[in-house]
Protein backbone atom coordinates (compact mmCIF):
# COMPACT_ATOMS: atom_id res chain seq x y z
CA UNK A 1 0.00 0.00 0.00
CA UNK A 2 1.36 3.21 -0.69
CA UNK A 3 -1.55 5.63 0.71
CA UNK A 4 -0.38 8.64 3.13
CA UNK A 5 -3.42 8.15 5.51
CA UNK A 6 -2.22 6.24 8.56
CA UNK A 7 -3.89 3.06 10.14
CA UNK A 8 -3.45 -0.06 12.40
CA UNK A 9 -3.73 -0.14 15.86
CA UNK A 10 -0.62 2.33 16.46
CA UNK A 11 -2.88 4.99 14.82
CA UNK A 12 -2.75 8.21 16.20
CA UNK A 13 0.78 7.25 18.55
CA UNK A 14 3.53 9.63 17.88
CA UNK A 15 6.91 8.44 17.99
CA UNK A 16 9.90 10.84 17.99
CA UNK A 17 13.11 9.08 16.99
CA UNK A 18 16.12 10.33 18.26
CA UNK A 19 18.45 7.50 17.38
CA UNK A 20 20.77 6.17 14.16
CA UNK A 21 22.16 3.08 12.45
CA UNK A 22 19.97 -0.17 13.21
CA UNK A 23 18.69 -0.67 16.47
CA UNK A 24 16.18 2.27 17.80
CA UNK A 25 15.60 2.67 14.07
CA UNK A 26 14.39 -0.70 13.43
CA UNK A 27 12.42 0.05 16.29
CA UNK A 28 10.60 3.26 14.98
CA UNK A 29 9.93 1.32 12.06
CA UNK A 30 7.74 -1.72 13.41
CA UNK A 31 5.95 0.92 14.99
CA UNK A 32 5.72 3.40 11.93
CA UNK A 33 4.06 0.07 10.08
CA UNK A 34 0.75 -0.56 12.32
CA UNK A 35 0.52 3.38 12.16
CA UNK A 36 2.51 5.74 14.38
CA UNK A 37 3.00 8.78 13.20
CA UNK A 38 7.34 8.03 13.50
CA UNK A 39 9.03 11.45 13.65
CA UNK A 40 12.75 11.02 12.63
CA UNK A 41 14.95 13.60 14.37
CA UNK A 42 18.08 13.91 11.90
CA UNK A 43 21.50 15.75 11.76
CA UNK A 44 21.32 18.46 9.25
CA UNK A 45 22.55 18.37 5.71
CA UNK A 46 24.27 14.76 6.50
CA UNK A 47 21.12 12.56 8.22
CA UNK A 48 21.24 9.12 9.75
CA UNK A 49 24.90 7.70 8.59
CA UNK A 50 22.62 4.58 7.52
CA UNK A 51 21.66 6.69 4.27
CA UNK A 52 25.04 5.74 3.01
CA UNK A 53 25.57 2.67 4.42
CA UNK A 54 25.79 -0.34 1.66
CA UNK A 55 25.16 2.11 -1.13
CA UNK A 56 25.53 1.11 -4.35
CA UNK A 57 23.62 3.79 -6.31
CA UNK A 58 22.11 7.21 -5.89
CA UNK A 59 22.34 9.22 -2.61
CA UNK A 60 20.30 7.31 -0.48
CA UNK A 61 20.98 3.64 0.25
CA UNK A 62 18.11 1.02 0.26
CA UNK A 63 19.12 -0.08 3.40
CA UNK A 64 17.88 3.14 4.79
CA UNK A 65 15.02 3.11 2.50
CA UNK A 66 14.07 0.15 3.87
CA UNK A 67 14.59 1.02 7.76
CA UNK A 68 13.16 4.26 7.32
CA UNK A 69 10.02 3.49 5.58
CA UNK A 70 6.89 5.06 7.37
CA UNK A 71 8.78 7.93 8.99
CA UNK A 72 8.74 11.73 8.51
CA UNK A 73 12.05 13.30 8.32
CA UNK A 74 13.17 16.58 10.58
CA UNK A 75 16.48 17.83 10.39
CA UNK A 76 17.17 19.26 13.57
CA UNK A 77 20.69 20.19 15.75
CA UNK A 78 20.28 18.96 18.77
CA UNK A 79 23.83 20.22 19.20
CA UNK A 80 22.17 23.90 19.45
CA UNK A 81 20.20 25.32 22.59
CA UNK A 82 17.19 26.05 19.82
CA UNK A 83 17.37 22.77 18.29
CA UNK A 84 17.12 21.51 21.52
CA UNK A 85 14.17 23.55 22.57
CA UNK A 86 12.53 22.45 19.30
CA UNK A 87 13.38 19.11 19.97
CA UNK A 88 11.76 19.59 23.68
CA UNK A 89 8.48 20.72 21.92
CA UNK A 90 8.37 18.10 19.89
CA UNK A 91 8.30 15.54 22.83
CA UNK A 92 6.06 17.57 25.04
CA UNK A 93 3.18 15.98 22.48
CA UNK A 94 4.58 12.43 21.70
CA UNK A 95 3.88 9.41 22.87
CA UNK A 96 7.17 7.29 22.18
CA UNK A 97 10.75 8.64 22.43
CA UNK A 98 13.49 6.21 21.02
CA UNK A 99 17.00 6.99 21.46
CA UNK A 100 20.23 4.94 20.84
CA UNK A 101 23.21 7.11 22.16
CA UNK A 102 25.76 6.57 24.63
CA UNK A 103 24.25 6.89 28.06
CA UNK A 104 24.77 10.51 29.20
CA UNK A 105 24.21 12.10 25.96
CA UNK A 106 20.67 12.94 26.30
CA UNK A 107 21.82 14.84 29.84
CA UNK A 108 24.51 16.48 28.69
CA UNK A 109 22.04 17.94 26.47
CA UNK A 110 19.35 18.86 29.48
CA UNK A 111 17.25 16.23 27.76
CA UNK A 112 17.39 13.40 30.55
CA UNK A 113 14.77 11.56 31.76
CA UNK A 114 13.52 13.81 34.59
CA UNK A 115 13.10 16.69 31.72
CA UNK A 116 11.81 14.78 29.52
CA UNK A 117 8.81 13.28 31.89
CA UNK A 118 8.62 16.83 33.62
CA UNK A 119 7.38 18.35 30.37
CA UNK A 120 5.22 15.13 29.68
CA UNK A 121 4.34 13.20 32.31
CA UNK A 122 3.15 10.37 30.30
CA UNK A 123 5.93 9.91 28.10
CA UNK A 124 7.36 6.75 27.21
CA UNK A 125 11.24 7.13 26.82
CA UNK A 126 12.72 4.24 25.20
CA UNK A 127 16.79 3.55 25.74
CA UNK A 128 18.94 1.49 23.29
CA UNK A 129 22.44 1.15 24.05
CA UNK A 130 25.26 -1.19 23.80
CA UNK A 131 25.56 -1.95 27.75
CA UNK A 132 22.50 -0.59 28.93
CA UNK A 133 22.20 2.60 31.46
CA UNK A 134 23.80 1.23 34.12
CA UNK A 135 26.89 -0.87 35.22
CA UNK A 136 30.29 -0.83 34.99
CA UNK A 137 30.46 -0.66 31.47
CA UNK A 138 27.61 1.95 30.95
CA UNK A 139 30.07 4.13 29.65
CA UNK A 140 31.38 1.88 26.67
CA UNK A 141 31.10 2.20 23.35
CA UNK A 142 28.93 -0.85 22.02
CA UNK A 143 27.95 -1.61 18.73
CA UNK A 144 25.80 -4.55 17.51
CA UNK A 145 28.74 -7.09 16.72
CA UNK A 146 31.09 -6.36 20.03
CA UNK A 147 27.22 -7.22 21.40
CA UNK A 148 27.10 -10.19 19.93
CA UNK A 149 30.76 -11.73 21.33
CA UNK A 150 29.75 -9.95 24.90
CA UNK A 151 26.54 -11.72 24.80
CA UNK A 152 27.69 -15.37 23.63
CA UNK A 153 26.51 -15.64 20.31
CA UNK A 154 30.18 -15.34 18.79
CA UNK A 155 31.50 -18.62 20.54
CA UNK A 156 28.81 -20.38 19.13
CA UNK A 157 28.81 -19.61 15.41
CA UNK A 158 30.90 -21.69 13.12
CA UNK A 159 33.27 -24.48 12.92
CA UNK A 160 35.36 -25.25 16.27
CA UNK A 161 38.98 -25.31 14.15
CA UNK A 162 37.76 -21.97 12.70
CA UNK A 163 37.91 -18.31 13.72
CA UNK A 164 34.49 -17.13 15.34
CA UNK A 165 32.12 -15.66 12.81
CA UNK A 166 29.09 -13.27 12.51
CA UNK A 167 25.63 -14.12 10.89
CA UNK A 168 25.60 -11.86 8.27
CA UNK A 169 23.11 -9.16 9.19
CA UNK A 170 22.60 -6.39 12.30
CA UNK A 171 21.20 -9.60 14.16
CA UNK A 172 21.87 -7.94 17.93
CA UNK A 173 20.35 -4.42 16.75
CA UNK A 174 17.63 -5.87 15.46
CA UNK A 175 16.90 -7.98 18.55
CA UNK A 176 17.42 -4.97 20.41
CA UNK A 177 15.06 -3.14 18.30
CA UNK A 178 11.95 -5.93 18.76
CA UNK A 179 12.82 -5.54 22.79
CA UNK A 180 12.74 -1.55 22.15
CA UNK A 181 9.25 -1.94 20.80
CA UNK A 182 8.38 -5.11 23.54
CA UNK A 183 8.95 -2.03 26.05
CA UNK A 184 7.23 0.96 24.17
CA UNK A 185 3.97 -1.42 24.05
CA UNK A 186 3.65 -2.50 27.42
CA UNK A 187 4.67 1.35 28.51
CA UNK A 188 1.59 2.04 26.66
CA UNK A 189 -0.62 -0.57 28.35
CA UNK A 190 0.56 0.59 31.87
CA UNK A 191 0.01 4.28 30.86
CA UNK A 192 -3.71 3.25 30.03
CA UNK A 193 -4.56 2.65 34.01
CA UNK A 194 -1.85 5.29 35.40
CA UNK A 195 -1.30 7.64 33.01
CA UNK A 196 2.08 7.88 34.25
CA UNK A 197 4.68 7.23 31.48
CA UNK A 198 8.22 4.67 31.95
CA UNK A 199 11.89 4.46 30.56
CA UNK A 200 12.59 1.26 29.21
CA UNK A 201 16.50 0.18 29.50
CA UNK A 202 17.61 -1.91 26.19
CA UNK A 203 21.21 -3.07 26.28
CA UNK A 204 22.78 -4.57 22.70
CA UNK A 205 24.19 -7.15 24.89
CA UNK A 206 21.42 -8.48 26.79
CA UNK A 207 19.28 -8.44 23.79
CA UNK A 208 21.91 -11.10 22.57
CA UNK A 209 22.19 -13.09 25.90
CA UNK A 210 18.59 -13.53 25.84
CA UNK A 211 18.72 -15.34 23.02
CA UNK A 212 21.21 -18.07 24.45
CA UNK A 213 18.51 -20.03 25.93
CA UNK A 214 20.49 -22.43 28.48
CA UNK A 215 24.10 -21.42 27.56
CA UNK A 216 25.01 -20.64 31.48
CA UNK A 217 22.24 -22.80 33.08
CA UNK A 218 24.05 -26.23 31.38
CA UNK A 219 27.73 -24.49 32.25
CA UNK A 220 26.95 -23.62 36.16
CA UNK A 221 24.81 -26.70 36.49
CA UNK A 222 26.75 -29.51 34.75
CA UNK A 223 30.02 -27.48 33.56
CA UNK A 224 28.96 -27.80 29.78
CA UNK A 225 30.66 -25.19 27.61
CA UNK A 226 28.94 -24.87 24.28
CA UNK A 227 31.25 -24.64 21.65
CA UNK A 228 30.64 -23.79 17.59
CA UNK A 229 29.07 -26.77 16.08
CA UNK A 230 29.10 -25.99 12.17
CA UNK A 231 25.67 -26.07 10.69
CA UNK A 232 24.14 -28.44 13.12
CA UNK A 233 22.27 -27.87 16.48
CA UNK A 234 24.17 -28.94 19.41
CA UNK A 235 21.94 -31.69 21.66
CA UNK A 236 18.95 -31.79 18.69
CA UNK A 237 19.80 -34.56 16.23
CA UNK A 238 19.44 -34.80 13.38
CA UNK A 239 19.05 -30.78 12.65
CA UNK A 240 21.25 -30.04 10.02
CA UNK A 241 22.66 -28.86 6.48
CA UNK A 242 22.94 -31.22 3.73
CA UNK A 243 24.62 -31.09 0.47
CA UNK A 244 22.35 -32.47 -2.80
CA UNK A 245 23.84 -34.24 -6.20
CA UNK A 246 23.39 -30.88 -8.10
CA UNK A 247 25.62 -28.75 -5.59
CA UNK A 248 23.07 -27.67 -3.65
CA UNK A 249 21.84 -27.52 -0.07
CA UNK A 250 19.25 -28.47 1.75
CA UNK A 251 18.41 -27.87 5.41
CA UNK A 252 16.70 -31.17 7.46
CA UNK A 253 14.87 -30.49 10.82
CA UNK A 254 13.88 -34.76 11.76
CA UNK A 255 14.58 -34.26 15.45
CA UNK A 256 11.08 -34.98 16.57
CA UNK A 257 10.57 -38.50 17.49
CA UNK A 258 7.83 -38.87 15.10
CA UNK A 259 9.63 -36.86 12.57
CA UNK A 260 12.60 -38.85 13.10
CA UNK A 261 10.88 -42.12 11.76
CA UNK A 262 9.39 -40.92 8.93
CA UNK A 263 12.69 -39.31 7.94
CA UNK A 264 14.61 -42.56 8.11
CA UNK A 265 11.43 -43.86 5.92
CA UNK A 266 12.33 -41.21 2.89
CA UNK A 267 16.15 -42.06 2.88
CA UNK A 268 15.39 -45.66 2.88
CA UNK A 269 16.82 -46.66 6.09
CA UNK A 270 14.19 -48.73 8.21
CA UNK A 271 17.42 -50.10 10.23
CA UNK A 272 17.41 -46.70 11.51
CA UNK A 273 13.90 -46.48 11.49
CA UNK A 274 13.40 -49.29 14.07
CA UNK A 275 16.77 -49.32 16.21
CA UNK A 276 15.43 -49.09 19.79
CA UNK A 277 18.57 -46.89 20.30
CA UNK A 278 17.51 -44.05 18.05
CA UNK A 279 13.40 -43.57 19.39
CA UNK A 280 14.39 -40.36 21.77
CA UNK A 281 16.63 -37.15 21.38
CA UNK A 282 18.85 -38.34 23.62
CA UNK A 283 19.89 -41.63 21.69
CA UNK A 284 20.17 -39.98 18.64
CA UNK A 285 22.49 -37.35 19.80
CA UNK A 286 24.59 -40.15 21.01
CA UNK A 287 25.21 -41.10 17.43
CA UNK A 288 24.84 -37.81 15.51
CA UNK A 289 27.62 -38.53 13.62
CA UNK A 290 26.14 -42.26 11.99
CA UNK A 291 22.86 -40.48 11.01
CA UNK A 292 24.76 -37.50 9.76
CA UNK A 293 26.64 -39.56 7.55
CA UNK A 294 22.98 -41.69 6.28
CA UNK A 295 21.17 -38.53 5.89
CA UNK A 296 24.31 -37.12 3.52
CA UNK A 297 24.85 -40.35 1.66
CA UNK A 298 20.70 -39.82 0.44
CA UNK A 299 21.28 -36.07 0.00
CA UNK A 300 24.07 -36.73 -2.03
CA UNK A 301 22.55 -38.85 -4.77
CA UNK A 302 19.45 -37.29 -5.76
CA UNK A 303 18.77 -33.32 -6.58
CA UNK A 304 17.89 -30.67 -4.32
CA UNK A 305 14.11 -30.78 -6.00
CA UNK A 306 14.40 -34.46 -5.38
CA UNK A 307 15.02 -34.00 -1.75
CA UNK A 308 12.54 -31.61 -1.13
CA UNK A 309 9.74 -33.69 -2.68
CA UNK A 310 10.31 -36.71 -1.15
CA UNK A 311 10.51 -34.70 2.74
CA UNK A 312 7.62 -32.81 1.98
CA UNK A 313 5.94 -36.16 0.96
CA UNK A 314 6.80 -37.83 3.80
CA UNK A 315 6.13 -34.67 6.32
CA UNK A 316 9.41 -34.05 7.49
CA UNK A 317 10.65 -30.09 7.85
CA UNK A 318 12.55 -29.37 5.32
CA UNK A 319 13.57 -26.15 2.80
CA UNK A 320 16.07 -24.59 0.65
CA UNK A 321 18.79 -22.29 1.53
CA UNK A 322 17.40 -19.38 -0.47
CA UNK A 323 19.89 -16.22 -2.24
CA UNK A 324 17.92 -13.10 -2.58
CA UNK A 325 16.26 -14.62 -5.98
CA UNK A 326 15.34 -17.37 -5.08
CA UNK A 327 13.08 -15.73 -2.31
CA UNK A 328 12.08 -13.23 -4.85
CA UNK A 329 10.66 -16.00 -7.01
CA UNK A 330 9.12 -17.83 -4.52
CA UNK A 331 5.46 -17.88 -4.97
CA UNK A 332 4.70 -18.16 -0.92
CA UNK A 333 6.43 -15.29 -0.12
CA UNK A 334 4.07 -13.50 -3.06
CA UNK A 335 0.98 -14.90 -1.35
CA UNK A 336 1.87 -13.76 1.56
CA UNK A 337 2.17 -10.20 0.81
CA UNK A 338 6.26 -10.48 1.46
CA UNK A 339 7.04 -8.69 -1.77
CA UNK A 340 6.18 -4.88 -1.85
CA UNK A 341 7.23 -2.86 -4.97
CA UNK A 342 8.11 0.88 -4.59
CA UNK A 343 9.36 3.42 -6.64
CA UNK A 344 12.55 4.81 -5.26
CA UNK A 345 15.67 6.85 -6.60
CA UNK A 346 18.29 4.47 -6.77
CA UNK A 347 20.39 7.11 -8.99
CA UNK A 348 19.07 6.28 -12.54
CA UNK A 349 17.51 9.22 -14.52
CA UNK A 350 13.64 8.01 -13.15
CA UNK A 351 12.74 6.70 -10.39
CA UNK A 352 12.96 2.69 -10.72
CA UNK A 353 10.48 -0.24 -8.87
CA UNK A 354 12.37 -1.85 -5.99
CA UNK A 355 10.98 -4.58 -4.46
CA UNK A 356 10.64 -4.45 -0.25
CA UNK A 357 10.35 -6.43 2.13
CA UNK A 358 6.54 -6.69 3.45
CA UNK A 359 5.07 -6.14 6.98
CA UNK A 360 5.26 -8.45 9.88
CA UNK A 361 3.50 -9.62 11.56
CA UNK A 362 0.01 -9.98 10.16
CA UNK A 363 -3.33 -8.64 11.56
CA UNK A 364 -6.59 -9.74 10.35
CA UNK A 365 -8.62 -6.55 11.11
CA UNK A 366 -5.79 -3.96 11.22
CA UNK A 367 -2.97 -4.85 9.40
CA UNK A 368 -0.08 -2.56 9.51
CA UNK A 369 0.90 -0.99 5.66
CA UNK A 370 4.00 0.65 4.04
CA UNK A 371 2.81 3.88 3.47
CA UNK A 372 6.36 5.15 1.73
CA UNK A 373 9.74 4.05 1.87
CA UNK A 374 12.85 6.02 3.77
CA UNK A 375 11.91 9.75 3.17
CA UNK A 376 14.48 11.64 1.70
CA UNK A 377 16.83 14.01 4.00
CA UNK A 378 14.54 16.85 5.69
CA UNK A 379 11.51 15.96 3.34
CA UNK A 380 8.89 16.62 6.34
CA UNK A 381 10.46 19.47 8.30
CA UNK A 382 8.48 22.37 7.08
CA UNK A 383 5.09 20.49 7.65
CA UNK A 384 6.62 19.36 11.42
CA UNK A 385 7.33 22.48 12.18
CA UNK A 386 4.36 24.18 11.10
CA UNK A 387 2.25 21.73 12.96
CA UNK A 388 4.30 22.96 15.93
CA UNK A 389 3.08 26.48 15.19
CA UNK A 390 6.05 27.98 13.17
CA UNK A 391 5.60 30.46 10.68
CA UNK A 392 7.21 30.32 6.99
CA UNK A 393 9.43 32.97 8.14
CA UNK A 394 10.67 31.50 11.45
CA UNK A 395 11.43 28.20 9.45
CA UNK A 396 13.46 30.31 7.14
CA UNK A 397 15.18 31.59 9.87
CA UNK A 398 16.01 28.27 11.51
CA UNK A 399 17.38 27.01 8.18
CA UNK A 400 19.74 29.52 7.51
CA UNK A 401 21.16 29.52 10.78
CA UNK A 402 22.08 25.62 10.41
CA UNK A 403 19.04 24.86 12.95
CA UNK A 404 17.11 22.65 10.50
Amino acid sequence: MSSAEPHGPLSGIRVVELGNFIAAPTAGRLLGDFGADVIKVERPGVGDELRTWRRHGGDTSLLFRALGRNKRSLTLDLRTDEGRRIALELIAKADIVLENFRPGTLERWGMGPEVLTERNPGLILVRVSGYGQTGPYRDRPGFGGVAEAVGGLRHVVGYPDRPPVRVGISLADTVAGLYAVIGALMGLVQRQSSSVGDTVDVALYEAVYSLMESLTPDYDAFGVTRAPAGSGLPGIVPSNTYPCADGKFVVISGNGDAIFRRLMEAIGRPDLRDDPSLTDNAGRVAQQELLDEAIEQWTRSHSRATVLETLQNHDVPSGSIYEAPDILADEHFRARDMHEVHAVDIGDTEPREVTFPGIVPKLTSRPGSTRWVGPELSQHTDAILSELGYTTAERDRLRSEGIV
